[in-house]
């Protein structure tokens, strides 16, 4: 049993129109979100990079490569996050083991110590970790 209520004039006439107002907020509020976090994206921490004539970009083969940071104060950062030397090749082992790509990034400041520098290096040879890049910046003729 339906009913219809008539209030005395029919409107044969439907809406057809889409109201695209509640759309374009949506979008707007989205494209502000994006705006803000567009520059969190870069993971890592800042450092004084060393130059050299012919340094690489990293190689963009996975769409989150991992990178290790040595600053100067000799602190190690796993993106962006401190690590302790002693508990360093245990935390990326376990981020290594859920990737398929096995390759670590190895930044280190322009003014730490080739000592400094080469100690982390042995610490991820000793933990069995051999695929090791080291990022430079390109040089520039202002340097």
């Amino acid at each position: 049993m339906a009913f219809q209520l008539d209030d005395g004039e029919h409107d044969d006439q439907s809406m057809a129109e889409i109201n695209v107002t509640p759309l374009v907020d949506v979008m707007l509020v989205l494209l502000i979100i994006f705006m803000i976090t567009a520059p969190m994206l870069h993971q890592g921490v800042e450092v004084n990079l060393p130059q050299t004539a012919s340094a690489d970009e990293i190689p963009m083969r996975v769409d989150d490569p991992l990178v290790l940071t040595v600053k100067t104060d000799g602190n190690v950062w796993i993106r962006d996050q401190p690590v302790h030397p002693t508990k360093l090749v245990e935390r990326l082992s376990a981020i290594l083991s859920t990737r398929d790509d096995k390759q670590v990034f190895v930044k280190g400041d322009r003014n730490i110590s080739y000592g400094q520098f080469i100690e982390v290096i042995g610490l991820l040879k000793a933990g069995d970790i051999h695929h090791i890049g080291l990022v430079a910046e390109e040089l520039t003729s202002d340097s």
